[in-house]
This record gives structure tokens, C-alpha cells and sequence, in this order.
């Protein structure tokens, strides 16, 4: 697969997330997906997309960067947004938060194998302190 096709790929993947078109997600990511070194198969990886959607409604992933070096892909996601409660162990309670998130995923047969990812966490709690 080339780095063009494995980008056009990742965005049909972020597309799918989107519309938590959850029946297609199989088609994006392998059965044995692993997430910052946690094996969590498919079935767990959609569980926790699905929770993230729950926590945050208006949750949107759009890749600001992407670099393809084969088998793996790198994107800086930039988020804009709403969730309720907490966030990564922070009261969000509802505010307005912007973040990134820095993720490297391999792909096996066309597929996310595996998911490395760091969220700016630092961010959301720097706006949460300036009010």
C-alpha cells in the first residue's frame, strides 16, 4: 500500500469515527488492536470510542498533520469541544475545551494494528484555570 493510499485510508477511518458508524469500524481496525500497549481487540477498542462519544457529543476528530512513514502513520488530531463531567481526570463540567492529540498508529493488512497516542492534557487544564 502506498503512503497516499494509506492516508486516504486513515481519513475514511476518521470519517467513520464521525458518524460512529460503528458497524463499519472492522473495515478501519484489526481484531487484535492494541492501544498504548493494552490489547484491546475490537470489540474493546469500539467500547472505548463509543464511551468517548458518550463523555463528549460533539466529539469531532480532525487531523491537522499526517505523515506517513510505511507501515505507520502520525497525525496530530485537533479537538474543539464540549464534554460533560470529566475529562481525562479533569472537572471540564461542560466548558468549552481545545486539545490535541498526538497519535502513531500502525497498520497491518490495511488495517490499525496498533494505537499510540498522548493528549495535551496540560492544555485543558490551562484553560480550565483561567476561567
Amino acid at each position: 500500500m502506498s503512503a497516499d493510499r494509506l492516508g486516504e485510508r486513515y481519513q475514511a477511518y476518521l470519517d467513520c469515527l464521525n458518524r460512529q458508524a460503528w458497524a463499519e469500524l472492522g473495515r478501519h481496525v484489526d481484531e487484535a488492536v492494541e492501544h498504548n500497549g493494552r490489547p484491546l481487540g475490537l470489540a474493546g477498542y469500539q467500547a472505548m470510542l463509543e464511551g468517548d462519544h458518550a463523555a463528549i457529543p460533539d466529539l469531532h476528530f480532525a487531523a491537522q498533520l499526517l505523515v506517513v512513514e510505511l507501515p505507520w502513520l502520525a497525525a496530530r488530531l485537533d479537538f474543539d469541544c464540549t464534554p460533560h463531567g470529566e475529562l481525562f481526570g479533569l472537572a471540564v463540567k461542560g466548558r468549552r475545551v481545545r486539545f490535541a492529540e498526538h497519535v502513531f498508529y500502525r497498520f497491518e493488512n490495511g488495517r490499525i494494528r496498533e494505537v499510540r497516542s498522548v493528549i495535551d492534557t496540560a492544555a485543558i487544564a490551562a484553560q480550565l484555570a483561567a476561567g
